[in-house]
């Protein structure tokens, strides 16, 4: 139990993860003066040229751009959108289902695909999806023409977004199932007693009484909606689809580390972190506002 004589102890126990935040995440913080300046690694920061805006104009002028950006938020939202619906639908499925033994093998089974890389998943995606793998052998048994899935700028959005489902929906279906479990079982006693169907029960019980969690786990996904995931991408495309597949991270990636120009990439990354600071103030206000939940 928490009271003030061990709150010191309490202190003491988060202070390796506050050395480990300091280090790793505020102190590198300073390297954002990059952004501003025409960073030349032999110079150093403190003797490299500052040019002020001259890198986020260019961003802005560049016309790949526009494209780069959409094909962020598309991917992202898509993501974002149908990973949370079907979580909550899945989450509603397998709490309905009364054998234990069942629920809990099919609730670790869809657990599992979160902590593998997609390194590995990528290969795994990529010979599926292949000339010859086994999606297209299914296609040319039922009398149809093989398709080059991972270089068709067609396919490639929709396979980005379904293998990032499958890998991450079984993951949050956890999180809200574990919230229905809070839910006060008297409720349903009370609606079986006044003929409630299970439907009904769903629509006027279950749901509304994770919906506290939903907002939560909404509000802190519009902090991702710049976040396409960049490991999924970087690893399962190819220049044949940039122009559906590159996202801001990829982008990144290409002009700060193969390119060699720093400043303007750290200026896409501050770019892209600001945004997503206020996409998620912004969605934090608005549920504080209309549905009164706050995290802090």
């Amino acid at each position: 139990m928490y009271n003030k004589k061990n709150a010191r102890y309490y202190h003491v126990m988060l202070l390796p993860g506050m050395i480990f935040l300091v280090i790793f995440s505020i102190i590198p913080m300073f390297g954002i003066v990059m952004a501003f300046q025409n960073f030349v690694p032999a110079k150093g920061i403190f003797g490299s040229k500052f040019v002020g805006l001259a890198q986020f104009r260019r961003l802005f002028m560049l016309p790949d751009f526009r494209q780069i950006l959409e094909n962020t938020l598309i991917i992202a939202l898509s993501k974002i959108i149908v990973g949370t619906l079907l979580a909550i639908v899945f989450a509603v499925l397998l709490n309905e289902c009364r054998n234990v033994r069942y629920k809990r093998f099919i609730q670790t089974a869809v657990y599992l695909p979160h902590f593998l890389s997609w390194v590995i998943l990528a290969v795994m995606f990529s010979n599926i999806f292949s000339y010859t793998g086994i999606i297209n052998q299914l296609v040319t048994a039922l009398g149809g023409e093989p398709v080059m899935f991972m270089i068709s700028n067609t396919w490639f959005r929709p396979i980005i977004i379904g293998t990032d489902v499958w890998k991450e929906f079984g993951y949050n279906a956890v999180i809200y199932v574990a919230a229905m479990t809070s839910i006060d079982p008297s409720l349903y006693e009370a609606a079986d007693i006044d003929g409630a169907g299970r439907w009904k029960k769903i629509m006027h019980i279950t749901l509304p009484g994770i919906l506290p969690t939903i907002i939560l786990m909404g509000t802190l996904s519009i902090g991702n909606v710049l976040n396409a995931g960049f490991d999924q991408v970087f690893n399962m495309y190819s220049p044949l689809v940039y122009r559906t597949g590159d996202i801001i991270d990829t982008y990144v990636y290409r002009e700060g580390l193969v390119n060699i120009q720093y400043s303007f990439a750290t200026a896409v990354g501050l770019f892209k972190s600001i945004i997503s600071f206020a996409l998620l103030t912004t969605a934090y206000k608005l549920a504080d506002k209309f549905c009164g939940y706050r995290i802090f």
